[in-house]
């Protein structure tokens, strides 16, 4: 019979010695995949309900809306939430152009969010930008919203294309500097840095070192594939990224809280097509419950 120390100090043992990256992997099955519906906009334009139907029966469980959610109405989130409640989906964040983080354009975006269940309220468009400073009142402007946003158990997020990883003067000793940094720099810790993997890949910046560098901030990724050859028209998990490298990053140390695929090119009649064979690529990546 083995004493309660004994059985504790073997199992602890026998836990070492599964290598980091297979336990990094059993814990990440439990974080959820979604889908950024832009991958499916033209679908999600003609037939909202039916789409969004179409993209949990997929598996996904997880969808982000994009910009066009604006111009709901109270009533139109409410149906949208009550079908996700139905098909056991969610919502955790959307994306928005900057008109929803202006003094006067933040409430609306609150009222929809609250409504969907949405924690996070992304900027995934700052508008025209020129300059270190132009980028640094953007930095101000998602502050200012995470003030607001803190006491209602909300955040506020960015999502970079590829202009934000390009250096850009900044008058000071630096000289240049990549916009992502500055705004990493000058915004309040709690404001999610949402990762697109496939432009930080075009721009030829390191997504895993970005994680690296900003440990905790990394709240979702957009799992977008990207080549050389095929460019965007690369189905997730057919393309250049080290999507091992990048999960083990994000779930060490990005804390990362959900996964949202995304595949931008492609003929739009095969959008809904694609989306499901980018899931099929999800399951066979990340094992057969598709990190369910």
């Amino acid at each position: 019979m083995q004493s309660r120390r004994e059985f504790l100090t073997t199992a602890t043992r026998a836990m070492l010695a599964v290598p980091l990256a297979s336990r990094v992997f059993a814990a990440a099955k439990t974080l959820p995949v979604g889908l950024e519906l832009y991958t499916v906009r033209d679908a999600l334009a003609s037939d909202l309900m039916g789409t969004v139907r179409a993209v949990a029966k997929m598996g996904y469980q997880v969808v982000e809306f994009y910009s066009p959610y604006y111009s709901w109405t109270p009533q139109m989130a409410k149906d949208v939430r009550h079908l996700m409640d139905a098909l056991g989906i969610v919502c955790r964040s959307t994306h928005n152009s900057d008109t929803a983080f202006m003094p006067d354009g933040l409430q609306k975006a609150i009222d929809l969010n609250q409504t969907l269940g949405s924690h996070y309220i992304i900027m995934a468009s700052p508008g025209t930008v020129a300059g270190a400073d132009s980028w640094k009142a953007i930095a101000d402007r998602l502050n200012a919203a995470s003030e607001k946003l803190k006491p209602l158990g909300m955040a506020a997020g960015y999502h970079n294309h590829a202009e934000e990883w390009h250096p850009v003067e900044t008058g000071g000793p630096s000289g240049k500097q990549r916009p992502m940094d500055i705004l990493a720099t000058n915004t309040l810790k709690d404001i999610a840095l949402q990762l697109d993997v496939g432009t930080c890949l075009e721009s030829k910046a390191d997504p895993v070192a970005w994680i690296n560098e900003n440990p905790g901030r990394i709240k979702s990724i957009h799992c977008k594939d990207w080549s050389p050859g095929k460019g965007y028209a690369a189905l997730f998990g057919e393309g250049d990224a080290p999507w091992s490298k990048i999960f083990d990053a994000a779930e060490r140390v990005g804390g990362v809280e959900y996964y949202l695929v995304e595949q931008e090119e492609g003929p739009k009649e095969e959008q809904l097509t694609r989306a499901q064979q980018c899931f099929v690529n999800w399951k066979k990546l990340r094992g057969a419950s598709g990190s369910v």
